[in-house]
């Protein structure tokens, strides 16, 4: 199987059928694109994902409280498609029930919280429930690597690795740094989140 990996100081990308990445993908998500995808936004509790969604929606901070259920809401880009994006609650109660918001889901979204080492294993046991999952097989997965604004914040490579992401040979992933507080690299997110969903 070809793959190609791309590194820089905010991303770490891997597309299982591509030869060659470019800017070319960034242009892509500029063309118009009519359909309404589903988001499912998922982490470990306290990786920042409710502050992400508000921060996405309203363009400013806000301090949240833990997620019980779900949130969501409607993000509109500039030239690409809509997204409707489901938070859910990551306590370990609320994790049983991601599958249940799984259905023709476009893409997924697991964040991390930057600065938490002690918790990679957990999270990286998380992601692999949610990646075995049949009715995700081959979804996009874009990692948003939260607090990347704080010098004690884990690398991109490193995220990567404890996370076992260069195992995951079925759909194409990509790690982004980002900061849901003050919403360092959320466009890139963006522009990347909506590369991978017409990609797929």
């Amino acid at each position: 199987m070809d793959s190609n990996h791309h590194r820089s100081a905010e991303t770490f990308i891997f597309h299982k059928n591509l030869k060659v990445l470019s800017d070319m993908g960034l242009a892509l998500c500029r063309q118009s694109h009519s359909h309404m995808a589903k988001v499912v936004l998922v982490g470990l509790d306290g990786a920042g994902k409710s502050t992400l969604l508000h921060r996405l929606l309203r363009g400013e901070l806000a301090y949240t409280t833990p997620t019980v259920g779900f949130n969501v809401g409607s993000l509109e880009l500039d030239s690409g498609p809509e997204l409707t994006v489901w938070d859910i609650g990551g306590q370990g109660g609320m994790r049983a029930q991601w599958g249940d918001h799984m259905e023709e889901c476009d893409a997924l979204l697991f964040m991390v919280d930057g600065v938490e080492r002690v918790r990679i294993g957990e999270a990286r046991a998380a992601l692999g429930r949610v990646l075995g999952d049949e009715r995700v097989r081959g979804v996009p997965l874009m990692v948003l690597v939260n607090k990347m604004d704080l010098p004690e914040a884990m690398g991109l490579q490193e995220v990567t690795g404890g996370l076992g992401l260069e195992q995951c040979w079925d759909r194409n992933w990509e790690v982004q740094g980002c900061s849901a507080h003050n919403g360092l690299g959320l466009q890139e997110a963006l522009d990347s989140l909506a590369t991978l969903i017409r990609k797929r």
